[in-house]
């Protein structure tokens, strides 16, 4: 509605006056059109966030004696949403009387997500990484949330040239990465040194050796093996200085904690700042204890409550898991805070370099279930899953 504004005062005032009655003429003169029930920018939101998805095993591929690949499609959708290379998926599933879910690093390019196709490379190591490994066939479905998690090139924090360091499984985000910057979607210069016991171990190799000539240099190590091709030992400061300056890169780790130990020992006389070596957040596992005690676990969401037994020695989203409740969990690391609960009572243990709480959340009461474990009976209240 168009407002003149008069020279004198009053005149404003007596136009006031009339502004209910216009507006109604207005209205009443208006098109009847029915408004949209769907908008572009929801339809957009909902392709790049769509919480949970519905997926589909299509293929299944042994990758080496210990480590298997899974190809996924999603059933509720044409396409996964786009994401960062080096981001993770949570794939969640019934094994037993138990609904169990783990993180895994995307294998595939963000490129191929669109073509409705999804890579992991799974590790024979664990509960439900041995079920992925031993028992998945095509067609079996499973849960997945959207891809999640920071460990991708960002190029307001990170130099243009990044040198990746895998260990065994710890190859699959990289390989993401190397896929991603060969398609033009990201801007880097990446060398990668893969370490490995030896020649049957190297994962995606044939993969790795083609990416090569399309920019991406990879070396690869082998600890066990003395073989022509192949460097010797391990992934120290001075077989990398052979190839890169390691003062001008931005490194990514991934692999076991004894890789992140050995290779962040060898890095420290270089006094590199602490944006300038990125690790993958490995998710929290059980914990050494003689003897675990066991202990009883109130759990409350929302109106439901459930009493399950819970172990020393593992975390409490561990025991929800195997008890079949449906706590809500992704990165099992203790970083994104998706399990965020209200602690009630009882005595508890944060895993050590994996409080990820925000100080008010440690004031208030608030726990990371992933990472937290029992030191007597528990009682917390959960947020519901999706």
């Amino acid at each position: 509605m168009k407002f003149k504004r008069q020279i004198f005062g009053f005149m404003d005032m007596l136009r006031f006056t009339k502004l209910v009655p216009n507006r109604r003429e207005a209205l009443a003169n208006g098109p009847d059109t029915p408004l949209p029930t769907s908008y572009r920018t929801n339809q957009l939101a909902k392709a790049l966030h769509p919480g949970e998805m519905a997926v589909e095993v299509t293929a299944v591929r042994p990758l080496t004696p210990g480590m298997t690949e899974l190809t996924f499609k999603r059933v509720d959708a044409t396409a996964f949403p786009f994401f960062r290379a080096g981001q993770y998926v949570s794939l969640r599933g019934q094994v037993g009387g138990s609904l169990v879910s783990r993180p895994y690093s995307i294998a595939s390019s963000p490129r191929e997500a669109l073509e409705n196709k999804l890579v992991l490379g799974v590790e024979n190591a664990g509960f439900f990484s041995g079920f992925l490994n031993n028992q998945v066939s095509v067609g079996d479905r499973f849960t997945m949330t959207e891809p999640s998690g920071e460990f991708h090139y960002e190029t307001l924090r990170d130099k243009k040239r990044i040198v990746c360091v895998a260990g065994g499984t710890g190859i699959t985000p990289f390989l993401s990465m190397a896929k991603s910057m060969a398609e033009g979607d990201e801007d880097y210069e990446m060398t990668l040194f893969y370490g490995a016991r030896d020649e049957a171990r190297i994962a995606y190799k044939q993969e790795l050796d083609a990416l090569a000539a399309k920019g991406l240099r990879v070396i690869y190590v082998l600890s066990d093996e003395d073989k022509p091709g192949y460097e010797h030992g391990f992934v120290s400061a001075a077989l990398m200085e052979k190839y890169v300056d390691i003062r001008d890169v931005t490194f990514f780790l991934c692999g076991p904690k004894a890789m992140y130990d050995f290779v962040l020992k060898e890095l420290a006389p270089y006094g590199l700042p602490v944006k300038a070596i990125r690790k993958d957040a490995t998710f929290c596992g059980d914990r050494a204890v003689d003897n675990p005690r066991t202990f009883r676990l109130t759990v409350h969401i929302r109106d439901e409550a459930y009493t399950v037994d819970a172990r020393e020695n593992e975390t409490l989203l561990t025991a929800m898991e195997r008890a079949g409740i449906p706590a809500p969990n992704k990165c099992r690391a203790g970083g994104c805070g998706y399990c965020h609960s209200k602690w009630l009572s009882g005595q508890f243990l944060v895993a050590e370099g994996r409080d990820g709480r925000r100080e008010a959340d440690r004031k208030f009461g608030f726990i990371h279930p992933c990472v937290t474990y029992p030191l007597s009976d528990m009682e917390i209240d959960v947020p519901p899953a999706e």
